[in-house]
């Protein structure tokens, strides 16, 4: 049996996670995409990113480097950083899930050719890494606070979950089964107690022992959590504990800080093993962390992270637009977090930061043609900046415009994976009732407790707001369906379409939060009608680099200003939005007016300070713009960029 008959065969467990517990996200055969806008963006995926990160490894040496050590030539002048070899597993990940939906035999053979070159870099005792451990590298395990060793191990077992899940036992799983058996001997109960400076091994273990029935890894992860917050990492120059998250222990922890991937990598871990291991403290300690964290520390976007210097969480408030940091990892990490609680807990807030964070930061990162990405993702760019050069490697994170690799390289294939295994995301299925969170075009064929429901979806989403759902098969009277309605959906109506020579139905308005079909019919089409007229969105007032500001969002999606939309690609610190003008609908974003900001002559010499001038819009020349999603920005070229823009009238927030 194929790949791709096994996950036909068996498409409930096909998922990156696979959590105890009666809630279950569907398995990635279980919705086929059809265009669409997340349907579009997969395909590209599996078109043209997979091969674009797999040639930049092999270009610049990351994957010969498990040849040199399969061969004993290895020196100090490995290429790449010390963590490389994780992005390998990040791409194999991503071609496991789109070989079983695909069956692409290019992605196979790949697949198997990697996996033919990590495992004869395996050492005896099950050891794996590129960096550490041979002639003329560092002991192994030597520097556990920026080794990154066990992160690396940790990106292989999620890739061997992926294959076990969709292809059983299989070389890359027993490497990986190798390399998990070498950790909990080095740090199991017996061995060193140490930890590692970046989390990631402990969401491997968890997935793995919840695949191979393997409970020593879940015990291992587990022992790892509660090492954090004891000291055990040694200190970075210029950055604190907070940095790993060894400042505290994670289930005292009020908030999210230091490093936002690390912390949000470690948050997904503790949800998997208090999920597993039956601690309603560690869930609740993570729900609260979430919940602060959302408040208080994260952008318009969903995205996670306003500092540069140690990428990441700044204090209460800190959400500057034009430094912020969001890395694309950090969002894609926060997905991660919110879809485990979800599971653990069913609560609606988690899939709506689920998609304001997909729309807003994961589609945004990659170029339409999926060989260029942003790494870090701000809310404004000041000036437009420069074309990435194709041919080289780019060394910064920030920046205007997409990248197309990067020296440290982890948003692409972490990329590459999210878009690979996106129906993963889209419902869930709880006894007889699916739960229907993430709208797309496609085919849903969803096992319930008592048979199979399949459903037609139609939608243009996000551009429109109507999603159109068809009964095709139902197994039986008690089967139900629920939607999620977004949280910024208000006025929401729900429709059972009648069939030709049929009583118009009236539909009833819902509101923002579940709305259930309990009654399932063959050949039944349910419209739920979601409203995405541009809509203002103002900043909380604590929010310093904020006030006096205002966004417009569309539906699931934040609008943004391109100076190269504008005559004459004009400074955007020279505009603001007439707020009292009406917000047109264009179809993905919205036409706006704005107008000059206050005429204050500049005194040479002076700072830029004094008493004001100008209140109010009058008497100030207007234009006409457009605002686009934010997901499309740069995609055309360098452009200066804003998502929050200052208010020309005295409009106090709201």
């Amino acid at each position: 049996m194929t790949a791709v008959q096994r996950a036909a065969a068996a498409p409930a467990g096909l998922a990156p996670v696979v959590a105890a517990g009666g809630r279950r996200g569907i398995g990635v055969g279980e919705l086929t995409l059809s265009g669409g806008f997340w349907g579009t963006r997969q395909q590209v995926n599996g078109d043209a990113t997979l091969e674009h990160c797999l040639s930049w490894m092999e270009r610049l040496g990351w994957l010969a480097n498990f040849d040199r050590v399969a061969t004993g030539t290895t020196d100090e002048c490995r290429p790449g950083w010390q963590f490389s070899d994780s992005e390998v597993y990040k791409l194999m990940e991503a071609m496991v899930w789109q070989e079983v939906r695909t069956g692409d035999p290019w992605v196979s053979r790949q697949l198997a050719a990697l996996t033919a070159r990590i495992g004869a870099a395996q050492d005896e005792d099950g050891y794996l890494n590129t960096a550490y451990g041979h002639a003329g590298q560092a002991p192994r395990y030597s520097d556990m606070s920026s080794g990154h060793e066990l992160y690396c191990t940790g990106f292989l077992l999620q890739a061997a979950v992926a294959r076990f899940r969709t292809a059983g036992p299989d070389p890359l799983v027993e490497i990986a089964r190798r390399a998990a058996d070498h950790v909990c001997r080095e740090f199991g109960p017996d061995g060193t107690v140490a930890i590692c400076g970046h989390p990631e091994i402990e969401l491997g273990l968890v997935e793995l022992g919840r695949a191979l029935d393997e409970p020593r890894y879940v015990e291992q992860a587990r022992l790892f959590l509660e090492r954090r917050g004891r000291g055990l990492l040694d200190p970075i120059p210029l950055l604190g504990p907070a940095y790993f998250q060894d400042d505290q222990p994670v289930r005292e922890a009020e908030v999210w800080r230091g490093h936002a991937v690390r912390a949000l990598y470690l948050a997904a871990a503790a949800v998997d093993v208090a999920v597993d291991t039956g601690d309603a403290e560690l869930v609740d300690a993570v729900e609260r962390q979430w919940t602060r964290t959302v408040e208080r520390r994260t952008y318009l976007t969903g995205g996670m992270g306003s500092r540069h210097q140690d990428e990441g969480f700044g204090e209460d408030w800190e959400l500057p637009a034009d430094r912020a940091y969001c890395e694309t990892c950090a969002g894609i990490a926060s997905v991660m977090v919110s879809w485990r609680l979800y599971l653990a807990t069913g609560d609606v807030r988690y899939p709506d930061l689920i998609e304001r964070t997909m729309f807003n930061i994961i589609a945004t990162s990659p170029r339409a043609d999926g060989r260029a990405f942003f790494y870090a993702n701000p809310l404004q760019q000041r000036t437009a900046g420069t074309e990435a050069d194709a041919e080289q490697v780019n060394p910064r994170a920030e920046g205007g415009l997409r990248a197309p690799w990067f020296e440290v390289s982890c948003c692409p294939t972490n990329v590459a994976r999210t878009l690979a295994a996106w129906q993963a995301y889209a419902a869930s299925v709880e006894g007889d009732t699916l739960t229907l969170m993430q709208y797309a075009t496609g085919e849903l064929r969803v096992e319930l407790d008592s048979g199979v429901l399949v459903l037609q979806v139609r939608t243009e989403y996000p551009a429109a707001g109507t999603v159109e759902l068809e009964v095709v098969q139902t197994p039986g009277p008690r089967a139900s369906l629920r939607l999620r309605v977004p949280d910024w959906a208000h006025g929401a109506t729900l429709t059972r379409v009648p069939a030709p020579g049929h009583a118009t139905d009236p539909g009833r308005v819902v509101d923002p939060g579940w709305a259930v079909l309990d009654d399932l019919r063959v050949a039944d089409v349910w419209r739920l009608d979601l409203p995405t007229a541009p809509r203002l969105t103002w900043p909380d007032p604590r929010i310093d680099g904020l006030r006096g500001t205002v966004a417009v969002e569309r539906g699931p999606v934040v609008l943004c200003l391109q100076s190269r939309d504008l005559p004459g690609a004009p400074d955007l610190t020279d505009l603001c939005l007439d707020v009292d003008a009406p917000l047109a609908d264009t179809g993905d974003g919205a036409a706006v007016t704005l107008v000059s900001a206050a005429d204050r002559p500049a005194r040479p010499g002076h700072p830029p300070y004094g008493p004001a001038e100008v209140s109010g819009g009058a008497g100030r020349g207007s234009q006409h713009a457009r605002l686009v999603p934010y997901h499309s920005w740069a995609q055309d070229g360098p452009t200066a960029m804003r998502v929050f823009l200052p208010v020309a009238t005295d409009v106090g927030s709201g």
